[in-house]
């Protein structure tokens, strides 16, 4: 009998979904085969309807939520836009009940049968090295710093008898370039600037020297068209000499209509023994047949990436 360490796992990563979610998403979902489905987040501004639909994929799944998943809730400046009243509705707390244990912000999910587990970083980012919306994170966390946040990330990594670690955040690390273009480089003024976070980043040191493997770290928040170019499109797949790729895969809108048809994407990432062999980004046509495909990433070689469909 193949064991899933013999054979290839296949992971969907759904990226920044903003309300581009429907339930044929969920037959698309099944139709591709995947083994495991991971979320990054931001699935609108605290939309409870979009995440009940993704509460109900019935597949292995992990989800993160993004800073767009407490719109209304984290800061100040959201509470006064809220269009319902706080003291009858908290759409940050529905969308956690939804969710229940596939939601591994400060947490982790084991997949026994694929031999790995999935770790959140901190839920909610906003991203860079200013430690935001304070009041939010200590009332529904209990975490006041990066250096707890740190140690709330690498104690769920440690806590799991699993061996092989794929790390889930909104936001991606620290470390991966300054420039605009870079998987989590500022693309607004002034350009330049590493806007990933460092919390997420000696997380992943510290679960390394726990002696974890850790093939793959998927996020988004940081969207692959550029504010300041359209000349180009953002980096979107790193590598490190130790193994980890990284995978920002805010491919947005991530539902395209054309002329004749309605395009949605998923990237596929191929995982075989502890590896990530290959990732593309697939466009499904409303039949959910491949329309066409971009290769991201090769196991020993970078790939240049193609233009949206249209």
């Amino acid at each position: 009998m193949t064991s899933y360490q013999e054979r290839t796992v296949k992971i969907a990563v759904v990226g920044d979904v903003h309300d581009k979610w429907e339930e044929e998403d969920n037959i698309a979902l099944k139709q591709l085969g995947v083994d495991l489905v991971l979320f990054v987040g931001d699935f609108g501004n605290e939309s409870v309807d979009v995440v009940r639909l993704i509460a109900a994929l019935d597949l292995p799944k992990a989800v993160i939520l993004g800073n767009h998943d407490a719109w209304y809730t984290a800061s100040e400046w959201g509470r006064k836009k809220c269009p319902y009243d706080h003291t009858k509705e908290d759409g940050v707390q529905q969308q956690l009940d939804l969710l229940g244990e596939s939601h591994v912000g400060y947490g982790y999910l084991d997949f026994p049968a694929l031999n790995l587990a999935v770790v959140g970083s901190r839920p909610f980012s906003w991203g860079g090295s200013e430690w935001k919306n304070k009041e939010f994170l200590q009332e529904r966390f209990g975490v006041s710093n990066f250096a707890e946040s740190i140690d709330r990330i690498v104690t769920a990594a440690a806590k799991t008898p699993q061996s092989t670690i794929i790390f889930l955040g909104h936001n991606g690390p620290a470390g991966l370039g300054e420039e605009p273009e870079d998987p989590c480089g500022k693309d607004w003024e002034p350009l330049g600037g590493d806007h990933g976070d460092p919390d997420f980043t000696e997380a992943i040191a510290q679960t390394q020297a726990l002696g974890k493997t850790i093939p793959l770290v998927t996020f988004g928040h940081m969207h692959h068209k550029l504010r300041h170019t359209q000349e180009r499109s953002r980096t979107m797949v790193s590598h490190s000499h130790s193994g980890v790729v990284y995978l920002n895969c805010a491919r947005v809108p991530r539902i395209v209509a054309t002329d004749t048809d309605r395009l949605r994407n998923f990237s596929i990432v191929s995982l075989k023994d502890n590896v990530v062999e290959q990732i593309c980004l697939v466009w499904l046509d409303k039949n959910n047949t491949v329309a066409s495909e971009e290769l991201l990433y090769r196991r020993s070689e970078a790939v240049v990436e193609q233009p949206t469909p249209t």
